[in-house]
């Protein structure tokens, strides 16, 4: 145990004391900030002055209305949904559309309307001054509201920057809610009626038998354990990959293998390595809780609730995934002689975790099903699986506990194919590692 311990040891302080992780560990947060906060920032920065319009109301009486509800920038979303719309598909372009829109609303921008009378003009007239103002850069565009925009006619909407898709939105969205507002008023119905008759209804879940709803925030924290896993191993794998590869570089295997066997060894390199990985993604876990704390205190945010044996079950299979994976990694450095080599050989097994991400999709509905039962037992799943079945309906304590046996189990069986893997693979210069080669080492080592 000396000995494992002296390589945990060696492995961990050798990594913390360089200056990447130093650097690294400062810059994670400080990056974490910078795309949280410079980007509110950068919404909110103004750029140039107000957006300044003009309204040709033909219909002699839309006028009013429209330039309220330009002004206002309602988003769309907000409005009184009095026209029954269809579900939309998640992507498409309505969907864009709403996105567009919504990142309008973002835009620290403001708008200054004026109503361009024809006084005895004509249409053509009017239109040849205002695009004259157009082009002066008086103005920045202007509206034309056509004499049957009440029944089926199109406004039209002439700018100097058409590109300009959030001024297009922002127009769209005030006209269509001044068009359905004047339609109720002509119609008879009161306005007011109808946006409280269309007001949308919050549901409240409660668990059957009146337990605490574990809620939305548990559900979407169960794919942020995901995320950081899968995010841990891309970022670390390469340190445990380089760790196990490092002295087949150097060629001082005979020394080691004289003093130590190649099972603790390996133990040892994998779990410092881990520890340099857990320590600075503890540094930033606790930065990002700090920052959590201080923006819920300085503004109406509340932080989601979360109970605390659902947290316990986060840390504990977040840790058994991370070392499934790492051990994976530890595995192909056996195989290989180069770090290269090895990131390309351990990708597809990584990306395993992915396919527990969509299998979650169907576990969702029927968190009891067999498919469920299997797939939180698979250990390069269960990171994932059994997480999703204990937020959408626990199940029973030993299957907990066998889906965390084997993961467990899994690691020191990983642990002790790689070992003999790489007690052989030292030993043996100028032969490539094939897959039958690989199972004859296991064997005879």
């Amino acid at each position: 145990m000396r000995k494992f311990f002296a390589v945990v040891k060696r492995e961990y302080i050798q990594r913390v004391r360089t200056k990447f992780f130093v650097i690294a560990t400062i810059l994670g947060p400080l990056m974490m900030a910078a795309f949280t906060i410079v980007p509110a920032m950068m919404f909110g920065i103004k750029s140039g002055g107000p957006t300044r319009l003009a309204i040709v109301d033909q219909t002699g009486k839309m006028y009013e209305r429209v330039a309220k509800e330009i002004v206002s920038r309602k988003s769309s979303r907000t409005e009184s949904a009095t026209e029954a719309e269809p579900a939309q598909p998640a992507v498409g372009p309505n969907n864009s559309s709403d996105q567009i829109n919504r990142a309008g609303k973002m835009i620290n921008s403001t708008f200054v309307v004026e109503q361009a009378r024809l006084n005895n003009r004509s249409f053509d007239e009017v239109k040849k001054d205002l695009e004259a103002r157009v082009e002066s850069r008086e103005l920045e565009g202007y509206v034309v509201l056509p004499p049957n925009l009440l029944k089926d006619g199109q406004p039209e909407f002439r700018a100097r920057n058409t590109a300009d898709l959030f001024t297009k939105e922002n127009i769209q969205s005030a006209i269509s809610r001044a068009v359905r507002g004047q339609r109720l008023v002509e119609a008879g119905i009161d306005e007011k009626v109808v946006a409280k008759a269309s007001e949308s209804v919050d549901l409240k879940t409660v668990e059957a038998g009146g337990k605490e709803s574990k809620g939305e925030a548990s559900f979407f924290f169960v794919f942020g354990i995901g995320l950081l896993i899968y995010m841990s191993v891309l970022l670390y794998g390469q340190f445990v990959l380089g760790a196990v590869i490092e002295e087949k570089e150097t060629r001082i295997a005979e020394i080691l293998f004289s003093s130590m066997r190649s099972f603790p060894l390996m133990m040892g390199k994998l779990i410092g390595v881990s520890l340099v990985a857990l320590t600075q993604l503890g540094i930033w876990a606790m930065a990002f809780l700090a920052f959590s704390l201080w923006a819920a205190a300085g503004s109406s945010i509340t932080l989601p609730h979360i109970p605390p044996m659902l947290f316990v079950y986060f840390v504990v299979y977040f840790l058994m995934g991370y070392f499934i994976y790492a051990t994976v990694y530890a595995v192909v450095g056996s195989m290989v002689t180069t770090t290269q080599e090895g990131g390309q050989l351990a990708l597809p097994v990584v990306l395993m975790l992915v396919a527990g991400f969509y299998l979650s999709f169907n576990i969702i509905r029927s968190p009891s099903s067999p498919l469920a039962f299997w797939a939180s037992m698979f250990p390069f799943f269960a990171p994932i699986t059994m997480l999703v079945r204990i937020v959408t309906e626990t199940p029973p304590l030993w299957q907990i506990l066998l889906s965390l046996g084997i993961g467990v189990a899994t690691v020191v069986g990983l642990m002790w194919v790689a070992a003999r893997i790489y007690r052989v693979g030292m030993l043996m210069t100028g032969k490539k590692a094939s897959i039958p080669e690989v199972w004859r080492w296991v064997r005879q080592a």
